[in-house]
C-alpha cells in the first residue's frame, strides 16, 4: 500500500526538519556564548594534584564558550608574574596568605583579579608519628633542640633531625626556613627539599617500617588520608613567636599554634582579562570546591589513578554528581555577561 511509505517519508522529513532546527538553535547559542573566540591559558605548579581543581575551572570556561588551552606548569612565584603580565590567564591554586608576597610583587589588585574563595580551610604544618610523640612526649617543634630527640628523626646519620620539607619556589619553603631560624633550630633540623612526591613517599615507607617520621604537609592533599592526623601522626605546635611566622601571629582560635594560619585558596586571573570578560570574572568569583572533595580526588591519584585521562574522568564525574551546582555557576556567569 502506498500510504505507508509516504507516511514514513513524511515522518523522516519532519524529523530532519526538527533536527536541523535544533542544530541551528545550538549553533546560534554557541555564537552568543560570552567566551566565543577568546583563548584562555591556565597555569598550575609542578604538583600533579593541582590538575583536578584547575581542570574543573577549565570545564566551566568551556561551557561559556572559551577556547581553553592545555594547562602549563610554572612554580607559584612565576605563575603570578605570568598572569599579571598577560602571558597566561588564570591559576586555580593561589593560597592566601602563603602566596601573599607573590601576589603583591606581581602588581597586586592593579594587575591581578582575586574575588571569592574557591576552597577554604587549607591547613599546613609539621607532623610526627604518634608513637614517637607519645613515647617521648613531643608536642612542639622547638623540643627538637634537644639532640637526643632530634636524633630520633635522623635518616642520614649526621645527628640532625631530617624534615621532609617543601619544594623550592612553592612559598612554604620560605616559611619553614623562617621558622627554623627564628626558633634556633638550624643546627638541629635539616630541611630536606627536592621532589616532594619522592620525599613524602620515602617518609611514608619509613612510617610503615615503624620508624619515626618528621614532615611538613598541607590540606587539601592526599597525605593526610594515608598518615591520618590524630591516629597515625600528630601535629606539632611551634613557640608563640609572631615574628617567626609566615604571616604574623599564627595562633588559631582554638589556642593551638602550628606555625601557619589557615589559608583560603582562590582563583587568580589577569585583571585586564577579568575586566574584559565579566562572565569569566563572575565564574571565578562564585566557584567553590570543598576541601574534602579535593582530598578525595588526590587520594585516588595516590592510589594509581594519576594519568591525565583519570583526572579528566574524575573531573567530569564530579560535575555529573554536582550538576545543579555546576549549572548554577554557569547561569550566574552568563547573567554577568548580559
Amino acid at each position: 500500500m502506498p500510504s505507508q511509505p509516504l507516511f514514513a517519508h513524511a515522518a523522516k522529513a519532519a524529523l530532519a526538519t526538527s533536527l536541523l532546527a535544533i542544530g541551528l538553535a545550538g549553533a546560534a547559542h554557541a555564537q552568543n556564548l560570552p567566551g566565543k573566540g577568546v583563548s584562555v591559558q591556565p597555569l598550575k605548579s609542578s604538583l600533579a594534584e593541582e590538575v583536578f581543581q584547575t581542570l574543573l575551572v577549565a570545564r566551566a570556561l568551556e561551557r561559556l564558550g572559551y577556547d581553553v588551552k592545555p594547562m602549563k606548569d610554572l612554580e607559584p612565584a612565576t605563575e603570578h608574574l605570568a598572569i599579571a603580565n598577560g602571558d597566561a590567564t588564570f591559576m586555580a591554586t593561589h593560597w592566601n596568605l602563603l602566596h601573599a608576597d607573590f601576589y603583591k610583587n606581581s602588581g597586586g589588585d592593579t594587575k591581578l583579579y582575586r574575588k571569592g574563595v574557591y576552597s577554604g580551610n587549607a591547613a599546613q604544618g609539621y607532623l610526627i608519628d604518634r608513637k614517637t610523640a607519645e613515647r617521648y612526649q613531643i608536642t612542639n617543634l622547638a623540643q627538637l633542640k634537644d639532640p637526643q630527640l632530634a636524633k630520633l628523626f635522623d635518616t642520614d646519620g649526621d645527628g640532625k633531625a631530617d624534615l621532609t620539607g617543601c619544594n623550592p619556589g612553592w612559598g612554604c619553603e620560605l616559611a619553614i626556613e623562617r621558622h627554623l631560624k627564628a626558633y634556633q633550630l638550624d643546627s638541629a633540623i635539616t630541611h630536606r627539599q627536592g621532589s616532594y612526591a619522592a620525599l613524602i613517599a620515602d617518609t611514608i615507607a619509613r612510617f610503615k617500617q615503624g620508624q619515626p617520621v618528621l614532615y611538613y604537609t598541607w590540606t587539601p592533599y592526599w597525605v593526610s588520608a594515608v598518615l591520618r592526623p590524630g591516629t597515625d601522626v600528630v601535629w606539632l605546635e611551634v613557640p608563640d613567636s609572631p615574628t617567626a611566622a609566615a604571616q604574623d601571629d599564627t595562633r588559631l582560635p582554638n589556642g593551638k599554634n602550628y606555625g601557619f594560619k589557615v589559608n583560603q585558596q582562590h582563583i587568580v586571573a589577569n585583571k585586564a582579562f577579568a575586566d574584559q570578560n565579566p562572565a569569566a570574572a563572575r565564574l571565578f568569583e562564585v566557584m567553590q570546591l570543598p576541601v574534602a572533595d579535593i582530598n578525595a580526588q588526590n587520594l585516588r591519584m595516590s592510589r594509581g589513578e594519576n594519568k591525565a585521562s583519570d583526572v579528566a574522568r574524575h573531573t567530569d564525574g564530579w560535575i555529573r554528581a554536582h550538576q545543579k551546582t555546576f549549572d548554577g555557576w554557569i547561569a550566574q556567569a552568563l547573567a554577568a555577561a548580559q
